[in-house]
């Protein structure tokens, strides 16, 4: 008997969300079937791939990633080079250096760093804190206005500094603002109503919905993301309809696989290609799972990951 394809499309879709301006600004979601089911209708919008750079510039950089932006002298440099990495969509600025346990760069340096980055690239911005709740609060602030009208995107408000980054970020300076929670579809929910009631917009919001290297309990983050994605299209829940994005650099370069040498493993090989490897798998499971885009770090995963979701379209 002749196999009959029942296409699954959803009468609802997934949210979409505008990153940037000009004739390189990006869509996210938008999709009306599973994630990657590109066979049972088109998607509108496909997954998208971001590059991660730091204000730290090229501190910690692997040997290929400091060949890559070989020659770059300044910050502005750096994130040209990253903007033309192959397969890049956009790019993250992290704010690694504002950490207070650590450099505890100031709200002032982290401005400058930021109006830096965005006039050195023509692709979109995605400014990622350095994940305390109340510097990241203050940072957003500042940098969301003096980035008005370049339409960024903030990761993340979460449940400690909500209303002061909705505020500011979503309502008082109309940028786009991530929701972050922790890998449980219920506190996700809780956190986009919250922010809407302080009236941020659905169609200005997008969820980071937590990540785990691929092995590292990433279980958890996949049936966070199933659940969420069913219950955002086959239950049309609005408030699960945002977009997800995925930080996904920062975990897969710090598991054992991707940090311990190649002296102290050898039977593991070159411990750069471990950490490349490490990125796609976690990059490719997110995108499975339900990501509407991954942040990556190393140009070789970007190149890879951008070039398996258009194999996939």
């Amino acid at each position: 008997m002749a196999f009959v394809q029942k296409p699954q499309v959803y009468k609802t879709a997934i949210n979409t969300v505008e990153l940037g301006v000009g004739e390189k600004k990006v869509a996210l979601g938008g999709a009306t079937v599973s994630p990657l089911y590109s066979f049972d209708a088109p998607i509108a919008n496909p997954p998208r791939v971001g590059i991660e750079i730091t204000d730290l510039g090229l501190e910690g950089a692997t040997k290929g990633m400091a060949e890559f932006y070989s020659g770059c002298k300044t910050l502005a440099d750096i994130a040209k080079r990253a903007s033309e990495a192959p397969g890049a969509d956009f790019v993250c600025l992290k704010l690694e250096g504002a950490d207070p346990g650590e450099e505890n760069k100031s709200v002032e340096d982290c401005v400058a760093a930021a109006k830096e980055v965005c006039g050195a690239i023509d692709k979109p911005l995605v400014i990622e804190g350095c994940k305390n709740a109340q510097k990241d609060a203050q940072l957003f602030e500042k940098i969301a206005e003096a980035l008005q009208g370049k339409n960024v995107l903030f990761l993340s408000a979460k449940e400690e500094n909500y209303k002061t980054v909705g505020a500011s970020v979503g309502l008082a300076y109309s940028q786009k603002v991530g929701a972050e929670s922790a890998c449980d579809i219920n506190l996700a929910k809780q956190l986009n109503v919250l922010m809407t009631q302080l009236g941020v917009s659905p169609g200005s919001m997008v969820m980071n919905l937590g990540s785990a290297a691929a092995g590292y309990g990433f279980e958890y983050v996949a049936s966070t993301m199933d659940r969420v994605k069913q219950a955002a299209l086959g239950q049309s829940d609005a408030m699960l309809q945002m977009p997800v994005v995925t930080p996904v650099a920062s975990e897969a370069w710090s598991v054992k696989e991707a940090i311990i040498s190649e002296e102290d493993m050898p039977e593991w090989g070159d411990q750069e290609q471990r950490g490349i490897k490490m990125e796609i798998v976690t990059a490719a499971a997110c995108l499975a799972s339900g990501s509407d885009a991954v942040i990556l770090k190393h140009p070789a995963s970007v190149a890879t990951v951008s070039a398996l979701v258009a194999a996939l379209m």
